[in-house]
């Protein structure tokens, strides 16, 4: 094992030279973990609150708070809308959860989302200069499940304090009420970063790896395996981006879904799945092998894996097939799988692996944008167009099989990616100011770098600690010892 880089940018030189890529792949999701839980308990988690204004004098506590505060109040009194520039609120999202489908880890309890929630708090100040708090709430009512209209209520009743709301990791069939009944309801937009989120990013992907094959978006046949809100919304916005319904289908634990599906119909909670049922599969294919024959993309967000996705259905696909395997912590193929099998661009939900279709890619710029133009909502057009602005970012980069989504460290995406969402918004008619794209493109990058800034001169001062390199140690001695 080589001596451990704090920045971790080379995980495989962490291993012993002699693993199989099997055990590469595991020993590296073990060390993440492990490294998690310790880093965390060292940190006492990731966030914090510090002051955006400054202390010149005791008197200043009195243009703070009272006296001198109550003017704000009143104004705010008066016009609701100033709340958005006379507190944080127009720059702060809160990132609401009852933890009941957490990565792949399933009902973790209310608190046991927290880590992600933060999680997601981090990468929208670091990567936007977005402003975010988690909010993991218990969802019981008194028969002793979970409740989606005890999160509406809550979403609702935190509106005032808020720019926008982040949905994240609510099982279905609660997810699909909680999203839809809010985004039509509030004045802030709530976005459901695991359905349109995944939804947005995907599709980014799809776009750039359907450009190096040249296959048309409406000639495609595509599999969805797996039926849960992110591949059904994945399903949603691809076909409004112009794939043929036709040549759809997507298969849950059951089977297939299309018109038998009677089942599906019956249970008015899953009317997203019987959507898909109504327009999808006209040949009612249960088979997911059949249906895979010839295919030329194959979109898996089910179960981790591996082998959850086999290697005889990508053999069948057509030419150049595209494989998204999308799964967390594991996806359903490991890459190197697919790519024996046969595929040709192989996408997954990591990072140590080329083509991560990347959820962190999409909401930070997204929500910026939302929140630059104070946005009443996030339409499905704004998502579409988030996905053609990470698409085509990527693109100018000089697009391959094994680059066919922008990276984390692509600063000035995010900023492009909230200009074309503002101006969407502006477009839809859901902005309740307007600026122009080189505004919202400026403001992005002046916040993006505030933050930088403000981390850098934090670690710089030791505010925000070095690990302790025995806890990275700790973490690559039980990843081995597992594995081998």
């Amino acid at each position: 094992m080589s001596k451990i880089d704090l920045s971790l940018k080379n995980l495989d030189d962490l291993f012993p030279k002699d693993f199989s890529q099997e055990q590469m792949a595991k020993a590296k999701t073990i060390f993440l973990k492990e490294l998690a839980l310790l880093s965390h308990k060292f940190y006492g988690g990731k966030m914090q609150t510090l002051p955006k204004a400054g202390v010149y004098g005791f008197n200043w506590f009195n243009v703070y708070y009272t006296p001198g505060v109550s003017k704000v109040s009143t104004a705010i009194r008066d016009n609701n809308d100033c709340s958005f520039e006379l507190s944080n609120r127009g720059n702060m999202v809160a990132v609401v959860s009852d933890s009941t489908r957490v990565l792949g880890d399933g009902d973790c309890t209310p608190p046991g989302g927290l880590g992600v929630m933060e999680g997601k708090a981090y990468l929208m100040k670091y990567l936007a200069g977005v402003d975010a708090v988690a909010l993991c709430v218990d969802s019981y009512n008194e028969k002793g499940e979970h409740d989606p209209d005890k999160i509406i209520q809550f979403v609702k009743m935190l509106q005032p304090s808020f720019g926008a709301v982040n949905l994240e990791d609510i099982s279905q069939p609660n997810c699909y009420k909680v999203l839809d009944t809010l985004r039509e309801e509030c004045d802030i937009p709530v976005w459901h970063d695991d359905a349109q989120g995944t939804g947005s990013v995907t599709l980014a992907g799809l776009i750039n790896a359907l450009r190096i094959v040249k296959k048309d978006i409406g000639e495609i046949k595509v599999v969805m395996y797996g039926a849960g809100a992110s591949n059904a919304t994945i399903a949603r916005l691809i076909l409004q981006a112009g794939a043929d319904p036709k040549k759809m289908i997507m298969f849950d634990t059951k089977g297939g879904l299309h018109k038998d599906r009677s089942d599906i119909k019956a249970d008015s909670r899953f009317y997203r799945k019987w959507e898909i049922c109504e327009k999808t599969n006209p040949g009612k294919i249960n088979d997911v092998a059949e249906a895979c024959k010839g295919a030329d993309v194959l979109i898996a967000l089910s179960q981790p894996g591996p082998d959850v996705v086999k290697a005889e259905w990508i053999k069948n696909m057509g030419t150049k097939p595209i494989v998204f395997a999308c799964a967390n912590p594991v996806p359903e193929i490991y890459p190197y799988a697919a790519k024996d099998a046969g595929a040709y661009i192989v996408a997954t939900g990591r990072g140590d692996f080329p083509n991560q279709v990347n959820n962190s890619l999409g909401f930070p710029g997204i929500l910026k944008g939302a929140l630059l133009v104070r946005a009443r909502k996030i339409t499905d057009e704004m998502a579409i167009t988030a996905a053609y602005s990470m698409a085509n970012y990527a693109e100018k980069n000089g697009i391959s099989p094994d680059y066919i989504m922008p990276k984390m460290d692509e600063t000035e995406m995010f900023a492009h990616e909230a200009a074309d969402v503002a101006m969407e918004a502006i477009k839809n008619g859901v902005a309740r100011v307007e600026m122009t794209w080189d505004e919202a493109f400026n403001r992005t990058m002046a916040d993006i770098k505030q933050t930088r800034d403000t981390i850098d001169m934090m670690m710089k001062n030791n505010f925000i600690p070095e690990p302790d390199v025995k806890i990275l140690e700790e973490a690559l001695k039980i990843a081995v010892d597992a594995v081998k």
